[in-house]
């Protein structure tokens, strides 16, 4: 077995040769790792994400254009706002963490911002992982506000770098996540579907800073809860919430666990196989289908390629077309034509309860149309 430096050098060669030559690699962030694990056995996303593949170009190559991601205008407004509320070295942003989350700490009226200015995204790691040991040995009741940070983790073989809005230390050197969205809070919520995705993306950040606090010793506590900072009501004056991310913590440790290796997957791949944008399209198309998906309803909110996926799902009669939760219902059914044959009676095992539940809803459907025929005549 060859030592782990030259697999990884093989492998990053590899990664390089699926992009295209001379394609720069697109990062991951933490948007795309929460995704990545809400569909952990899609391989197609795991490559192309791994590989650093830009899909948003890749599926506008297809013909499948994305409509995925956020407008220019939210981007200006949610930098607005984020800027407003880190002014002042994070006065502001101190206060909310001091007022929903550490109430019994000293108030924060002295802080510090440490420069976290390095080259590189490895560079900007070591030099977050050196600013948060260093406020948290020399805590003592000061609170340190790090504006971006840069964080890394290892998923299925890759190293992501992902850059949370801000990591807050505690003067009891506990370390906290703040995710600054630029959705609004009325009357003290917001909307549960955004909460949820800003949770679950806070919880890859949380993640990551465990294993840098891992490294410490005595490892400093990483919380739990997180600071979810929004604007109030319709004005642009912030205001905050605290939310606990424990359970999104441990689904996204145990999905990202579960992700087969970019490793395993690539090679799988037929040798000159290629994800470049400029290929032609018959190229590329032969070079997606070669990796398999796994297509849900929910990719068209998370992938960029999420159109041209659906499309080959429904071309296939797939059921997880029509979702994951009627998918798991169907058991051994995988397609709508097997779907329908069981319910007809043609094909299926009568004592599978999915065979049997189709079958007589189709009974009832018959009799209600024929029902409902005789009371037209």
């Amino acid at each position: 077995m060859p030592p782990p430096r030259t697999r990884g050098t093989a492998l990053r060669q590899r990664l390089a040769e699926l992009r295209g030559p001379d394609v720069p690699a697109k990062a991951l962030d933490a948007r795309a790792l929460a995704a990545l694990a809400a569909n952990p056995g899609c391989k197609r996303r795991a490559i192309l994400d791994g590989a650093g593949v830009d899909k948003a170009a890749l599926a506008g190559a297809l013909g499948s254009p994305s409509a995925f991601g956020q407008s220019q205008f939210a981007l200006t407004r949610g930098n607005a706002f984020e800027a407003k509320v880190k002014a002042d070295g994070g006065a502001e942003l101190l206060r909310l963490v001091h007022e929903r989350l550490d109430p019994g700490a000293e108030p924060p009226t002295t802080r510090s911002t440490p420069d976290l200015t390095a080259s590189g995204p490895e560079g900007r790691t070591a030099r977050t992982a050196l600013a948060l040991r260093e406020a948290t040995e020399q805590a003592l009741g000061t609170w340190t506000f790090l504006d971006h940070p840069m964080l890394a983790l290892d998923v299925a073989g890759s190293t992501a770098f992902l850059e949370p809005d801000a990591v807050v230390v505690h003067p009891d050197g506990g370390w906290t996540v703040v995710e600054i969205k630029s959705f609004p809070m009325l009357d003290g919520s917001a909307d549960p579907a955004k909460v949820g995705a800003a949770a679950r993306q806070a919880a890859v950040y949380v993640l990551a800073l465990e294993e840098v606090a891992a490294r410490l010793d005595p490892a400093p506590r990483v919380r739990h809860r997180v600071l979810l900072v929004c604007p109030k009501d319709f004005s642009n004056l912030p205001t905050a919430s605290a939310v606990d991310i424990r359970k999104q913590r441990a689904v996204t440790s145990r999905q990202l666990a579960r992700l087969t290796r970019i490793q395993d997957i690539a090679d799988t791949l037929p040798d000159g196989t290629c994800f470049s944008p400029e290929l032609p399209a018959e190229q590329l198309t032969a070079a997606v289908e070669a990796v398999p998906a796994a297509y849900a309803p929910e990719c068209l909110a998370a992938c960029e390629l999420a159109f041209h996926c659906r499309a080959r799902s429904r071309a296939a009669g797939a059921v997880t077309t029509l979702g994951r939760s009627l998918r798991a219902e169907l058991g051994g059914l995988s397609t709508v034509e097997d779907v329908l044959a069981a319910a007809r009676g043609a094909s299926g095992d009568p004592d599978d309860p999915a065979v049997a539940a189709l079958r007589r809803a189709a009974r009832l459907r018959a009799e209600a149309l024929a029902g409902r025929g005789a009371t037209c005549r």
